[in-house]
């Protein structure tokens, strides 16, 4: 029997499937992330679930793994199904779908809700191109570091985040990608408090500041390059912001970052500005 990834409602148990039901309560196995927002979810939709229901969560992932498989392989169905959304997404799952794989197992999935596009679609930003970061690093300074990494990103980027760590991301993403980079602060999606705050992540900053946000976050950020992004400057312009600050003994290395940052821009745009006029 096949293993079933089950994509959760993020809040309302409107979003519900059919499928979904049907799944819950014909799994001879139910992995859930929270057994308690399991139990409240089926009680919300009116079904009766008569699987052996296990926890699976991070703290046990790895651990449980193995029994999951085996039930499989004896022929039982397991049904993965995480707090909200789809499961392997920032979400346990993954190890699972890699060892049923391997074990030759069938894998099959019930489509959900996602925060990711859900984020997105509400965030007013373009959604052509986009790609999703997950959470990022925790620790301050691996954060600053990983930032600077996407400020060339032409995408737009899509994030988790904590509310308690939500105001220093906020900063380091102002910092990194510039104040004036489009952004929207997406929480409680579907739920009863759903907010989305429209703004540069300078103004972001500020806001989560006076305003401290609650419960599950998704950061949409607009990419270097774009509809919505800042207006590019002309190529005189860039070539002579980095010329003045070359002027006070700045490297042209770090000119360049400076100006690429002020101006929501890719370093290799503003390097070419700066080849292109000499």
């Amino acid at each position: 029997m096949p293993l079933i990834m089950l994509g959760a409602p993020l809040g309302n148990p409107g979003d519900a499937s059919a499928r979904l039901r049907e799944a819950l309560e014909t799994a001879d196995v139910i992995a859930a992330e929270d057994t308690r927002r399991l139990a409240r979810l089926a009680a919300d939709l009116g079904i009766s679930i008569t699987a052996k229901t296990v926890s699976y969560f991070e703290g046990n992932e790895e651990r449980r793994t193995p029994d999951l498989v085996e039930a499989l392989q004896r022929g039982e169905t397991v049904a993965v199904i995480t707090d909200g959304g789809m499961p392997s997404v920032s979400d346990p799952g993954f190890r699972l779908v890699r060892a049923a794989l391997a074990a030759g197992i069938a894998l099959t999935s019930v489509p959900g809700p996602s925060a990711v596009t859900t984020a997105l679609a509400l965030s007013g930003l373009p959604c052509d191109r986009f790609c999703f970061e997950g959470f990022p690093p925790r620790r301050p300074g691996e954060r600053r570091a990983y930032f600077d990494d996407l400020a060339d990103e032409p995408r737009t980027l899509v994030f988790f985040e904590a509310p308690h760590r939500i105001a220093g991301t906020l900063a380091d993403l102002a910092a990194a990608f510039g104040p004036d980079r489009p952004a929207a602060l997406a929480r409680e999606l579907t739920k009863t408090h759903e907010e989305v705050r429209r703004a540069p992540l300078g103004e972001l900053v500020a806001s989560v500041g006076a305003d401290p946000p609650r419960g599950e976050i998704t950061l949409v950020v607009g990419g270097a390059v774009g509809v919505g992004a800042v207006v590019v400057a002309a190529a005189a312009d860039l070539a002579a912001a980095v010329a003045a600050l070359e002027a006070t003994g700045t490297t042209r290395k770090a000119a360049i970052l400076a100006v690429a940052k002020a101006h929501g821009l890719p370093k290799r745009q503003v390097y070419a500005a700066v080849v292109a006029t000499r």
